[in-house]
């Protein structure tokens, strides 16, 4: 896997996905400037109305001030309320949009980055990170931004008030500014790593959970238990580390305030004795002393938000910028109908493991409409042929052509849309029948369509019976029988009428009846079809037309099914023996 760089730095992923919503949120600095700067006049107001009433100014003009004060109050609440529901909203699109991206280039990763990082983490990556930066975009940078306006605003009329006061308070908060500066460079690195720490325990969590029965059949039960205690216990670790440093920033920053607060007020009481200021405007340097604070608090109590932000952005960019080995070929068209299958001097690795050769100088020719059935032992190689003819890893040397056309050459869609697969572990997605059948819209269809094939398959009186049709909700593959999830395999397969289908033993754990029903339903797929079938059971070739033996990643033999059965001494017709002689039927 190669990696096209490390990714920016902290938020400006966020900020490249912000780019689309430039009006929105220019629309929404706008009104955040309004909202924010409209209490700084409240105890302005409030000074006034002391100074007033002091001055002893009829009640009138006390009860204007008041009404004045609490119509501003009110309205910046309001102004509040809006914007927070305004930047959830943005916040939401922008990150929904990331997830996609992010959904998307993993997607397009090869099957060597998703055997080396786990279902666990990639959910991490794809939807905790990206949690992580919409929380802080929706009300954290709410919080930030509208605080600063606030913090700047206050800050500006305490020095037209009284210039000694005003600079005694921006020295404080720029001392306090500096402590949350430092605390969040430290905090930072420890955030990243709780955040990996988190993946790796869903991870391991998600792999004991998915092998839950051998873990249980093997008495492994104490074993998984002990490893999420360790997991936690790493996590628990990791966290408090961080906490401490990003914590602690708010911590430092308040004491540094407080002690600045004191010392404000005790000037602005001093200057008020000397008759500098009004008692009303001792009110208002009091009241900016606390407004300052409490900016300067939120910002410290969002400085995690921000920590954990930076951090999720940072590996999402890391993960958008790792380049997956098999990229695109330059769209070239596969030819309509069954297609031909050509190996030209085929030679295969696995990318981690160069120096295991897996396939090695295979050459053969599968005439297009054939059946052609893949034997061989396990660790043989015949799985890896299979999936090489749908590009899940590319040839280390030689060349593989459909119809004529390299497999390097069509797109990646293309190449989906002309050969289909269908292994024993038919994916039955948690949604409607329809959407399983289309796989959620990626494949167009009508429902006569979608019946018609359900009917084909033999699923048409299962159909029936259920009351939803075909909006019918599957729970996954608990939904459905092993049989009923093969026919629907199946289904989508006429569907999307491939030239070339590849089948890795799909009946492998069917029952005889299930398989038999299954085997009808095979004849309607195969038809005006090339069929692949990947066979560890010799059973399932009853219905090829050639035979393709394979042993230590090079083609024994090959040629029709029926003159190798009764080759002599073949390799095809041992095989056959061997499995007649432990039950099997040829």
């Amino acid at each position: 896997m190669r990696t096209s760089g490390e990714g920016s730095a902290d938020l400006s992923l966020l900020t490249a996905h912000l780019r689309p919503e430039r009006r929105q949120l220019l629309g929404l600095l706008g009104v955040l400037l309004v909202a924010m700067l409209l209490p700084v006049a409240g105890p302005v107001l409030l000074g006034n109305v002391v100074d007033a009433a002091l001055a002893g100014r009829p009640t009138g003009v006390l009860l204007r001030g008041a009404v004045a004060f609490l119509v501003v109050t009110l309205f910046a609440d309001g102004l509040q309320l809006a914007l927070t529901r305004w930047s959830v909203a943005l916040a939401w699109r922008v990150g929904n949009r990331l997830r996609l991206d992010l959904a998307r280039h993993a997607l397009r990763l090869d099957l060597t980055w998703h055997g080396d990082h786990s279902p666990g983490l990639l959910i991490e990556r794809i939807d905790g990170d990206v949690d992580a930066i919409v929380r802080f975009s929706s009300s954290a940078v709410l919080n930030l931004l509208g605080n600063a306006v606030l913090l700047t605003g206050t800050l500006a009329v305490a020095l037209v008030i009284e210039w000694r006061a005003g600079l005694l308070i921006a020295a404080a908060s720029l001392l306090a500014v500096e402590v949350m500066r430092r605390m969040r460079r430290a905090a930072v690195p420890f955030y990243d790593e709780e955040r990996e720490v988190q993946a790796s325990l869903y991870g391991d969590l998600e792999e004991r959970l998915g092998g839950l029965e051998d873990v249980r059949a093997n008495g492994a039960a104490g074993y998984a238990v002990h490893r999420l205690h360790e997991s936690s216990a790493r996590w628990w670790r990791v966290a408090r580390r961080a906490s401490m440093r990003g914590d602690g920033a708010y911590a430092i920053a308040a004491a540094v305030f407080t002690i600045g607060s004191v010392a404000t007020l005790a000037l602005a009481i001093w200057l008020q004795l000397a008759g500098r200021i009004s008692l009303g405007e001792v009110l208002a340097l009091f009241r900016f002393s606390q407004m300052v604070r409490q900016p300067l608090e939120a910002i410290a109590e969002q400085i995690t938000e921000f920590q954990r932000a930076v951090a999720g952005s940072r590996r999402a960019a890391r993960l958008l910028a790792t380049a997956p080995d098999i990229e695109d070929g330059p769209g070239a068209h596969i030819p309509p109908g069954p297609l031909s299958v050509d190996f030209d001097d085929v030679h295969f690795a696995y990318p981690d493991e160069p120096e295991r050769v897996v396939l090695a100088g295979i050459d053969m020719h599968l005439p297009a409409g054939s059946v052609v059935g893949v034997v061989g032992r396990t660790g043989s190689g015949k799985t890896s042929l299979g999936r090489l003819l749908v590009r899940f890893w590319d040839v280390t040397g030689g060349s593989i052509r459909l119809g004529g056309v390299d497999v390097r050459e069509p797109t990646g869609e293309e190449l989906r849309r002309r050969v289909g697969v269908v292994t024993q572990e038919v994916q039955i997605l948690r949604a409607s029948l329809r959407d399983n059948l289309t796989l959620l819209g990626a494949v167009e269809a009508t429902d006569d369509q979608l019946v018609a094939a359900m009917q084909e398959v033999g699923l048409g009186g299962w159909l029936a019976a259920q009351p939803d049709g075909l909006d019918t909700h599957l729970e996954g593959a608990g939904g459905l029988s092993a049989g009923q999830a093969q026919l629907l395999a199946f289904a989508r397969i006429l569907l999307t009428d491939p030239g070339l289908i590849v089948l890795d033993e799909a009946t492998s754990r069917l029952d005889p009846a299930t398989e038999a029903l299954v085997t009808r339903a095979t004849d309607r797929v195969f038809a005006g079809r090339t069929v692949v079938i990947i066979a560890h059971r010799l059973a399932t070739l009853d219905r090829a037309d050639i035979v393709v033996v394979i042993d230590e990643g090079r083609v024994l033999e090959a040629g029709p099914r029926a003159d190798l059965a009764r080759r002599h001494r073949g390799r095809y017709a041992a095989l056959l023996q061997e499995s007649a002689g432990v039950g099997g039927q040829p």
